[in-house]
């Protein structure tokens, strides 16, 4: 396992991040135990969750991520980067959603609670809230830090001109800002490509990606829109819904088989190569693995170790390209 640093922090993380959000669900605490061992033993130390967790969301399992991770941590923590997120709805209230300052402030406190710890690695804005002001979650960010509750603050989801802005505020009001972003990012989603990434670089912040294996299509194991696993991705309610706006579509299944194909006569995994594909993009800090076994990590843990050849990435860079565009795109 290579590790890298994580913006300007100077916290050190594995190039692989250990994502959570089938915890609770999908597998169950024994299940995600496994999983965190398995991961943990091949080097993995960064562990990435949110309040909002396991998915779909529902009021009976708000936080019950947060609850395993913490029973497994407990008398470790400084072994471990941990990250989480705050900003879906964990409640019944009206208030309980959000980035006004009462609920990340509310969010934090429940989040160190269920994670049985006093401080986190780093805290993250999980998206955009269109109905509070940017200043009142930076100020309360800051306020955070300054606390010593979160070690390092970020976002995810944001667009590169929020991040921007971002970024002004807490210059302009002597704030911290925040060190890290995570965007969505796999051979079949590269708009971060335009703006975000370049932004990232020029001002140093860690970039964690998501979806490196696009939701399960980038595993091979797709060979028509009719063939949906129980339990997969694609089939889990409201998220089920959201990932299959993003790739269930004919274009995206023929990539990824066009991919799949081609590395099988190479004799390598395309969910090695997918993982391996999103780590050697300039500018990338980690790309964040799923599991709902502890199997599934076999093949992604070895793309720690997976170094793609000029040809393949020659052909892996295509794929984005070969995808259809919105005849009239945004913007």
């Amino acid at each position: 396992m290579k590790y890298r640093l994580l913006g300007n922090t100077g916290i050190k993380v594995s190039e692989l991040c250990l994502g959570t959000m089938t915890f609770g669900k999908q597998a169950d605490e024994r299940t995600s135990f496994a999983i965190i061992d398995k991961a943990v033993n091949a080097g993995v130390n960064f562990i990435d969750t949110a309040d909002v967790y396991p998915i779909p969301p529902d009021e009976n399992t708000w936080g019950a991520t947060e609850e395993m991770i913490g029973k497994w941590l407990k008398g470790k923590n400084n072994q471990f980067v941990l990250a989480t997120k705050c900003k879906q709805r964990v409640g019944l209230s009206i208030n309980d959603e959000g980035l006004s300052r009462r609920h990340i402030m509310n969010s934090v406190e429940a989040s160190l609670k269920r994670l049985q710890t006093d401080s986190f690695d780093l805290y993250q804005a999980h998206a955009p809230d269109p109905n509070t002001p940017l200043e009142e979650t930076l100020r309360a960010f800051d306020d955070l830090l300054q606390q010593g509750k979160v070690k390092a603050i970020g976002c995810s989801n944001y667009p590169a001109w929020q991040i921007a802005l971002a970024l002004g505020i807490s210059d302009k009001q002597g704030w911290s800002r925040w060190a890290t972003v995570q965007p969505r990012y796999n051979m079949l989603y590269r708009e971060i490509e335009t703006e975000l990434l370049p932004l990232c670089q020029n001002q140093n912040l860690g970039v964690l990606c998501y979806n490196p294996l696009a939701g399960g299509m980038l595993t091979g194991k797709y060979n028509s829109l009719e063939s949906q696993d129980a339990g997969a991705r694609f089939t889990l309610g409201k998220t089920g819904d959201l990932y299959r706006e993003r790739y269930w579509h004919q274009a995206h299944l023929a990539e990824a088989n066009r991919l799949s194909e081609f590395f099988n006569k190479r004799g390598k995994s395309i969910i090695t190569a997918s993982i391996a594909w999103v780590l050697a993009q300039p500018g990338v800090t980690s790309a964040i693995l799923g599991a709902s076994k502890a199997d599934q990590l076999d093949l992604t843990l070895k793309a720690a170790d997976f170094t793609l050849e000029e040809e393949e990435k020659a052909f892996c860079n295509l794929a984005w390209y070969n995808l259809p565009r919105p005849a009239n795109p945004p913007g």
